[in-house]
């Protein structure tokens, strides 16, 4: 096995840029975010930091692989971004969308476009969404007004209004992504080849911090087995909020981002298998038409920016009461594969999330996939999720319900509720009381009375405990208005 120790390498300003984190006059850990590194970084001011959390944009960088001979690219935002995770990779900011030519600067087309449309007053999230736009630029050719949305949902601006900014956007994203990083992508593949050598391992351990980033499972298991109480990064957009909202220092960091046999989909007449390490927005592709009522949960989930760096993994593992995937796998009857050096198994998700942010996982295992099985032919499911803002917010109340009706009686049945108890939730004795009766209108008003009280809420900044049983409770009754004949 070949290990690189302590030294990353990504393509920047259309140069290999090195960082060896053992160099005593660096002054960076592996847990330096990208945010941080460029604001320290000589030209590359134009990202900034709003909120340290992912919800506002002004920190928007795009992301360039090689995949398949072509380069790929994916807005992120840089204030979840550990500085290893980069390693492979070409960073683009701000600075490097307009270039020279013949002695004369000439601007992106989304920066033109932008400035076309007055989509910039104070300037000061301009950055990040000229990133977000780039990032869509180089992924549609002429997208829908709804595609434009989604891309800049996560991008907040207060003082510029948004219509301008989406103009500017269907005007730029109109030749096919042709631009100087289309001339060049030869040169930038290039570079990228130079750097990836393989499966090797990315061993970074300075100032007592221990960051692992292996090549293949068997080394992330070997790491995982001999480092028990590693924290399991696949994304990070969670983990790095330990560091930027509560300060923790992160002492032991396994990033398994490039282990790409937790990347894989399959498919049979029983089930199906994504695996832990796919990210949301390409999980979300996946079940668009193969399980609606996860297309739907997760059209709502984050921004695009974060999407592209959380895993399903990740927010299965967090075990939050309010995470978006847990409802509805819990409605589906999915199951969990947890793999260590010493075999692997499969559980329940029921019995896999233990409790408040506590799971079934043992400390030599790693989550790698989750088995849905597929609904039967007269199955019935939907998600629902209530927020304060449709985008870029997290549940107060989440669910996802499956119904098997015979000739309108109700033969199966799950109530899957998140954000009504310390973690997602069935209601089993609303469940069991429905179980043999008529779908109908007096039937499921008697249920709601009974849902009503079945779960302990909490009362927070986003809703009280009665609020949230109400909820809990018309949600039932929402689910039999969508799925009645009467």
């Amino acid at each position: 096995m070949n290990v690189s120790k302590d030294i990353i390498r990504f393509v920047l300003d259309n140069r290999i840029i090195e960082i060896d984190f053992a160099k005593s006059d660096s002054g960076l850990k592996p847990t330096t975010t990208v945010l941080n590194y460029l604001r320290s970084f000589f030209g590359h001011k134009g990202v900034k930091e709003g909120c340290a959390e992912g919800d506002c944009g002004a920190c928007t960088v795009v992301l360039g692989e090689a995949v398949d001979g072509k380069m790929q690219y994916k807005a992120v935002t840089s204030c979840l971004l550990f500085l290893p995770m980069i390693h492979g990779k070409q960073l683009i900011t701000v600075e490097n969308l307009s270039w020279s030519e013949n002695g004369k600067q000439f601007l992106h087309p989304v920066q033109q476009a932008l400035i076309d449309n007055y989509g910039s007053q104070c300037g000061y999230c301009t950055p990040g969404i000229v990133m977000a736009m780039f990032a869509l630029y180089k992924n549609h050719f002429n997208p829908s007004r709804e595609v434009i949305a989604d891309a800049l949902t996560g991008n907040l601006c207060r003082c510029t209004g948004y219509q301008s900014v989406l103009k500017a956007a269907e005007q730029a994203c109109n030749n096919g992504g042709i631009d100087h990083f289309a001339k060049n992508e030869a040169q930038t593949i290039s570079l990228l080849t130079q750097i990836n050598s393989g499966n090797d391992l990315l061993e970074i351990i300075v100032a007592g911090r221990k960051y692992f980033k292996p090549g293949n499972l068997h080394q992330a298991l070997e790491i995982r087995n001999n480092y028990p109480e590693v924290l399991i990064a696949g994304g990070a957009s969670d983990i790095a909020l330990l560091q930027t909202k509560k300060h923790v220092a992160l002492m032991e960091i396994l990033d398994i981002s490039s282990v790409n046999e937790l990347n894989g989909f399959h498919e049979d007449e029983q089930s199906f298998y994504f695996g832990s390490g796919l990210s949301i927005e390409r999980l979300k592709w996946l079940s668009e038409d193969r399980l609606p009522a996860l297309f739907n949960m997760l059209k709502v989930f984050g921004s695009l920016q974060i999407r592209n760096m959380a895993t399903l993994g990740g927010n299965v593992a967090s075990a939050s009461p309010i995470g978006d995937t847990l409802p509805v796998l819990v409605a589906c009857r999915a199951s969990v594969c947890l793999s260590s050096l010493s075999g692997n198994r499969e559980v329940k998700i029921e019995n896999f999330i233990k409790g408040y942010r506590t799971t079934d996982i043992r400390q030599d295992e790693i989550l790698t996939g989750v088995i849905i099985p597929r609904l039967s032919q007269n199955s019935i499911i939907k998600s629902y999720k209530i927020s304060k803002r449709k985008d870029l917010d997290i549940s107060t109340v989440s669910a996802c319900f499956s119904l098997k009706l015979d000739n309108n009686r109700i033969s199966d049945i799950v109530l899957a509720y998140g954000g009504v108890a310390a973690f997602t939730k069935r209601a089993n004795k609303t469940e069991h009381f429905l179980t043999g009766k008529e779908w109908t209108r007096q039937v499921v008003e008697e249920a709601m009375k009974i849902v009503y009280y079945e779960f302990e809420p909490l009362t927070d900044a986003r809703a009280g405990a009665d609020t949230r049983r109400i909820m809990a409770r018309n949600l039932l009754l929402k689910f039999f208005s969508e799925t009645s004949n009467g």
